[in-house]
C-alpha cells in the first residue's frame, strides 16, 4: 500500500490544528460533535490537544455501506447528542469528498438549536465535491484517490492503520 500521510505528518497537523481551533474559539466553552466512524481516531487525537472545555457527542451519518466505494443515500442518527441550544458545535469528520454529508449534518445541528457550527475535517479530496461546502479547519487536501488508515476504512477495515494510504485497486 502506498503511504499518502505518514503518522508523523499527521501527529504534526493534528497538533496545528487544535491550536489553531482553541484560537478561534478563544477560552469559550465548545461541544465536539463527532461523525462516527471515520472520525474516532481524528476526534480523540484533536480533543486532547484543544486546550478548551469541550463537551463530547457523537452521531452517525452513513452513505457507504459494506464494499461500496461510491456513496448511496445518507443515513443521519442523531438520537445520542447532548442538548446542542444555544451551544457553540465543532463538527469532526475524516473527509470532505462530495460535500453533500457534511451540509446536511451541518443543517441539522442547526435545526437542533446550535448557536454555531464550525467544522474540522483531516482530508479534503480534490475533484469531488458536489455542494459548495467550505470547512474551517481541514488537515490535508488530498487527490481524489481511495484513501483507508487512520480511521478510514474499506469494508470496515483498515481503521487502525496509524498512517493514510492508498488502497491498491481503489477499492
Amino acid at each position: 500500500m502506498e503511504i499518502l500521510l505518514s503518522a508523523d505528518q499527521i501527529r504534526h497537523r493534528v497538533d496545528q490544528l487544535a491550536v489553531d481551533i482553541a484560537r478561534t474559539y478563544d477560552g469559550r466553552q465548545v461541544t465536539v460533535i463527532g461523525i462516527l466512524t471515520g472520525c474516532v481516531v481524528f476526534m480523540a487525537d484533536l480533543i486532547r490537544q484543544i486546550d478548551l472545555p469541550l463537551r463530547v457527542g457523537f452521531l452517525t451519518a452513513s452513505s457507504y455501506r459494506g464494499e461500496a466505494t461510491m456513496p448511496g443515500n445518507l443515513v443521519i442518527r442523531d438520537d445520542l447528542l447532548p442538548d446542542l441550544a444555544g451551544r457553540d458545535v465543532l463538527l469532526i469528520d475524516d473527509i470532505l469528498d462530495t460535500g453533500k454529508t457534511l451540509t446536511r449534518v451541518v443543517a441539522r445541528l442547526i435545526d437542533r438549536g446550535a448557536q454555531s457550527v464550525k467544522v474540522a475535517v483531516l482530508l479534503r479530496k480534490v475533484g469531488r465535491q458536489e455542494v459548495p461546502f467550505e470547512p474551517d479547519f481541514v488537515g490535508f487536501t488530498i487527490p481524489d484517490q481511495f484513501v483507508v488508515g487512520y480511521g478510514l476504512d474499506f469494508n470496515d477495515e483498515y481503521r487502525h492503520l496509524p498512517f493514510i494510504g492508498v488502497l491498491p485497486g481503489g477499492g
